[in-house]
């Protein structure tokens, strides 16, 4: 593996983690205003376009998605480059998982910024309920459920590719467990009926956690093979 790609997949690796972080806390921040989640005193009820006093605040959790989804391709791609030949074709399936949990997100969120925002602060409102992220039982919810489950297969498949010592071991088994359990989660909470709402909360939980600890021992495992790609260099 060449210099550049181990310094690209250091620093990937670290803004993954970053940005996950910065993500999830943003979420955590932004207070739920419908479904199940919200307390009486801030819900909105529908057709969930009397929000206009909430922007832009209730959205700036959306930035660090759209930064991860962009950043999380670079890190897939750095991982099928670090990827011994015999396990190329699992992180090639995991980079095919990634690029759709990125196209749906990036839609997804796009179209928040582009379409629901500015109908709403001019009251063009007509047919907006469906698009509008505090429709629990909307496009926005569905599709971030879709595309974080994408993610999750991502998760499966470059677990593959690690096999080596303690490190990757530990790599490994934290990408399987974090789509075992959106797969446990997503059949329980199914079986229990709760809303799609529930799930999307959960599988956002699951994946920050995952990409947050993935991408520390991640930059570890980059920054050694930098090391090791300039010790070599050295010795020629």
């Amino acid at each position: 593996m060449s210099a550049v790609v181990s310094r690209l997949g250091f620093w990937s690796a670290v803004l993954t983690a970053v940005f996950a972080a910065a993500f999830f806390l943003a979420g955590f921040l932004t207070p739920p205003r419908s479904g199940p989640f919200a307390p009486a005193a801030n819900i909105v009820l529908y057709p969930y376009t009397n929000v206009a006093a909430f922007i832009p605040n209730d959205y700036l959790w959306l930035y660090p998605g759209i930064l991860l989804a962009l950043i999380f391709i670079v890190l897939v791609v750095c991982i099928h480059s670090y990827a011994p030949s015999d396990r190329k074709i699992f992180s090639h399936i995991a980079l095919s998982f990634a690029v759709i949990y990125a196209t749906i997100i990036l839609i997804d969120y796009f179209i928040q910024f582009t379409v629901v925002i500015p109908s709403i602060l001019t009251g063009e409102t007509a047919g907006l309920t469906l698009f509008t992220q505090y429709n629990p039982h909307g496009f926005f919810i569905a599709l971030e459920t879709l595309g974080y489950s994408m993610m999750s297969g991502a998760f499966l498949f470059v677990a593959a590719v690690f096999a080596g010592g303690k490190l990757e071991r530990a790599l490994r088994w934290i990408f399987i467990a974090g789509f075992v359990a959106a797969v446990l989660f997503f059949t329980a909470l199914s079986l229990l009926h709760y809303d799609l709402i529930a799930f999307e909360v959960t599988i956002i939980t699951i994946n920050s956690i995952v990409l947050i600890v993935s991408g520390v021992l991640l930059s570890v495992v980059f920054r050694r093979a930098v090391r090791g790609s300039f010790e070599s260099a050295r010795a020629v």
